[in-house]
């Protein structure tokens, strides 16, 4: 469903006013395949396969009954069957207007809207593709232009590391507004918030005068095929602050990563440890990661905008010697 196709496929008018809460919400796989199989349980029978992005209707949810697995949640895919919920993102597709009116030099922050996006190399659906880019992830918007071959209007963006331009569907990216990036209870002081990550517990939660304000679970360090990584224990600041970051590193082929837009980064260590926004799976209450903090997106983007200090409004980052406590224990 790249380019045009999603549009194409997509193209359902949408209905706001359901009471089903699970009305538009959709999964899309993150992992190379999935088993459906016709009851919540590994031991049933499969139904069907899935590839790596398949987007499906997620039309319920189910506890599996093997007590024993760390994460219980399956997704109903399509009424048709079930699978594991840990390497399912779920998205959503909805289809955004154009950005009305000049887009500054530092250009404005936007949020992916459809389960995925092919970025190209010009705004044409015949040109190489640079990156897909995922639900929720975010990226710098630079300039709005007409397509090459179809005079749609398309999104220039930048690639925050290499510093390559790309070309999307502007349809398929959500201009974020000042207000929506507001900072969350500015009126606490500083000393007065703090963050702590319970190792054990794969939990992180938020204190405004030592009483919780916000809990989520999430993924931490982990043993990889590549090796054994670890979030460091100790008091940190989240000193550093991005909104929107491409991290790379090592052999794709050996658990290394290449992940354009990765939203709501929270560096605490020079090493690059960090809170941040997670689209490459949904297994959060267990160890996962390379060393930082995995956490979904909506609630990194929480964080983000509760801790500081805060990134002013389309700016690239925030960086400096203060920042709110973290405390991260065994």
């Amino acid at each position: 469903m790249s380019g045009l196709g999603l549009a194409s496929i997509m193209a359902t008018p949408l209905n706001f006013d359901s009471d089903d809460p699970f009305d538009l919400q959709q999964g899309r796989v993150t992992v190379r395949t999935v088993w459906v199989y016709d009851k919540p349980t590994i031991e049933a029978a499969k139904v069907k396969l899935l590839q790596r992005d398949a987007v499906f209707n997620l039309t319920n949810t189910a506890v599996t009954e093997d007590i024993d697995s760390h994460n219980r949640i399956w997704y109903q895919v399509n009424n048709e069957g079930y699978v594991p919920s840990g390497n399912i993102q779920p998205v959503r597709t909805t289809f955004s207007q154009p950005y009305v009116g000049n887009i500054p030099i530092e250009g404005l922050l936007a949020e992916v809207c459809v389960p995925y996006s092919d970025a190209f190399t010009e705004p044409s659906t015949e040109s190489e593709v640079g990156y897909r880019i995922y639900y929720e992830t975010i990226h710098w918007v630079k300039a709005l232009v007409a397509g090459k071959t179809d005079g749609q209007p398309w999104y220039q963006i930048r690639d925050d590391k290499w510093d390559e331009l790309y070309y999307v569907r502007a349809e398929h990216l959500r201009i974020l507004t000042p207000e929506e990036l507001a900072p969350i209870s500015p009126e606490v002081p500083m000393k007065d918030k703090k963050i702590v990550v319970r190792l054990e517990q794969q939990i992180v939660t938020a204190y405004e005068n030592n009483i919780p304000v916000f809990s989520v679970p999430v993924s931490t360090g982990a043993r990889l095929r590549s090796g054994t990584y670890t979030t460091p224990s100790g008091n940190f600041i989240t000193y550093y602050k991005r909104p929107s970051r491409h991290m790379a590193a090592g052999d794709i082929a050996a658990s290394g990563f290449d992940l354009p837009g990765v939203p709501w980064v929270q560096y605490v260590t020079k090493s690059g440890i960090s809170f941040h926004g997670t689209f490459w799976h949904n297994d959060y209450g267990r160890p996962r990661s390379h060393g930082c903090i995995n956490m979904t997106c909506s609630a990194a983007k929480w964080l983000f905008l509760w801790s500081s200090p805060s990134v002013p409004f389309n700016k690239e980052f925030s960086y400096g010697q203060v920042g709110t406590k973290v405390e991260v224990i065994e």
